[in-house]
């Protein structure tokens, strides 16, 4: 067996056995001390203008041991810890862990270019472009997050809840239905999309107004990706599927709630913004057609403009949908319920497993299909679902009663009934085997959600997360709370 070995500070030679055993080692709560205390403290000097601190903090928390264990921590244990980039390195051992969080440095840091891989959109002929970075560009640009975060959320407009810290999709959906659910509230809303947000975002802004080191930035921006083994340049853009890439969209996009309530003071406009979809509530169609030349103005500047098929504006009373959900008034009554869209995107899924597994075991197709209906019915339990829940179940019935008389077109309807689904207590047709059950779409009971406050600021106000947190998991066991202060975690769409 190969034996690789590391430079310790001192020079001294370290074998694979001895990485391992100081990864293994590590304490995670104390290594965690020294960065929470960096990040707290950029922060508030953001928040009091103090740039030539935070770019002195900065560079404390980003050459701090702590920093770079959490760095390639993160890579290691996101999904993505097995997809290598253009060199198929991947850090799956305790000691490769502990060699590339001690070579992990800047000097002479030169990215390599990104491994460009394309993936379906749901629902959509056409597909989206994802760039993987190797390794240990991927544990760089985590290790700049760690510093870049704090500025991002401390800056960041209010009613932006995309790819931010103990936020999501859910607090937007709470907070468009408390700006349009009063019976005086906005009627007329325009629904924003940024067209190709992602690739398009000038890298002359950013290198101007993103406040971390240049020449790193710079590297990030311009690596380049490797398509059919022909390299391509990126002139434009900052690549989905880079760790840093949400925080940069994000900060290029936060401004737009300023010039809107700058714009329109007490006027009932409202920005609502996840990622780079949003909503402007508004209660005339001419202010809304105001406010969409105002973000387009807004946009140019970062070398970004409005998809014109997606941005409409739409009467509440017609409805619209956002983030997998359907907006709309019946009666002057605001109801929030799953999208058509999302709805049919769930029944092509299952019906993909289900004829995908026409030869599987029925315990095999049980635990492929479980996650599928929690990971839906998790998404939409806070919405007015339970009627939609209950047709999901009878779609999911009938589809796996086709599955089984397929399997078994020679015997009875009572005999196929016998061997697949069994009664359990009151509950009859249950689809189960000895070591599982399958998951129904009404076993998940609707849960009402409150976002947290606007201005919270999770480096600045962290016991009202953790406390907001610890509630969480008492209203309800099953919600897993998978954001941390100090790693960045891209949230899930559900959709």
């Amino acid at each position: 067996m190969k034996v690789r070995h590391s430079k310790t500070p001192k020079g001294e030679k370290r074998t694979d056995r001895e990485l391992a055993s100081q990864w293994e080692s590590i304490d995670w709560e104390n290594a965690r001390v020294p960065v929470n205390r960096l990040q707290t403290r950029i922060a508030k000097a953001t928040r009091e203008g103090k740039w030539n601190l935070v770019k002195r903090l900065q560079y404390l928390l980003i050459h701090s041991y702590s920093a770079k264990i959490f760095a390639v921590r993160t890579v290691t244990q996101n999904r993505g810890k097995r997809t290598p980039g253009i060199d198929g390195e991947i850090w799956s051992s305790a000691s490769d862990k502990m060699q590339a969080a001690t070579s992990l440095t800047d000097s002479q840091y030169h990215s390599q270019p990104l491994r460009r891989i394309y993936i379906p959109k749901p629902g959509k002929d056409t597909k989206r472009p994802i760039s993987i970075p190797t390794m240990f560009d991927r544990a760089m640009q985590a290790l700049y997050a760690l510093a870049l975060q704090p500025v991002a959320e401390t800056t960041a407009d209010t009613r932006s809840f995309g790819f931010r810290l103990f936020r999501g999709a859910r607090d937007a959906a709470d907070y468009a239905f408390k700006c349009l659910r009063g019976k005086n509230a906005a009627q007329w809303i325009l629904e924003g999309d940024i067209k190709g947000c992602f690739d398009n975002i000038a890298h002359d802004w950013l290198m101007r107004n993103i406040p971390m080191d240049k020449s790193i930035l710079k590297q990030f921006l311009k690596a380049g990706f490797i398509f059919d083994e022909k390299l391509f340049s990126t002139d434009t853009g900052t690549p989905q599927g880079g760790i840093v890439s949400p925080i940069l969209a994000n900060m290029a996009l936060d401004g737009i709630e300023k010039i809107l309530s700058d714009k329109f003071p007490e006027k009932k406009v409202y920005f609502i913004r996840y990622a780079d979809d949003f909503l402007v509530t508004a209660p005339t169609k001419e202010l809304a057609e105001q406010a969409r030349e105002l973000i387009r103005e807004f946009l140019k500047e970062r070398g970004l403009e409005l998809s014109e098929e997606k941005t409409v504006i739409t009467h509440i009373d017609n409805g619209f949908d956002f983030l997998g959900w359907n907006f709309r008034k019946y009666a002057g009554v605001l109801l929030i319920k799953p999208s058509r869209r999302s709805i049919e995107s769930i029944c092509r899924k299952v019906y993909g497993i289900i004829h995908a597994g026409r030869s599987w075991t029925q315990d095999r197709l049980v635990r492929t299909l479980n996650p599928v209906i929690t990971g839906w019915t998790q998404y939409h339990r806070h919405i007015v679902a339970k009627e939609t829940f209950r047709k999901m179940d009878f779609y999911l019935w009938n589809t796996l009663w086709q599955w089984a008389k397929r399997r078994h077109h020679e015997k009875g309807h009572k005999w196929i009934v016998n061997r697949y689904w069994h009664t359990e207590k009151n509950r009859n047709w249950i689809f189960q085997t000895k070591t599982c059950t399958l998951a129904q779409f009404t076993d998940t009971k609707i849960c009402r959600h409150c976002m947290p406050k606007l201005d919270a600021n999770p480096f600045l106000d962290r016991n009202y997360f953790l406390k907001r947190r610890e509630r969480t998991k008492q209203l309800s066991a099953d919600i897993q709370t998978s954001l941390s202060f100090f790693t960045f975690r891209r949230p899930t769409s559900g959709l």
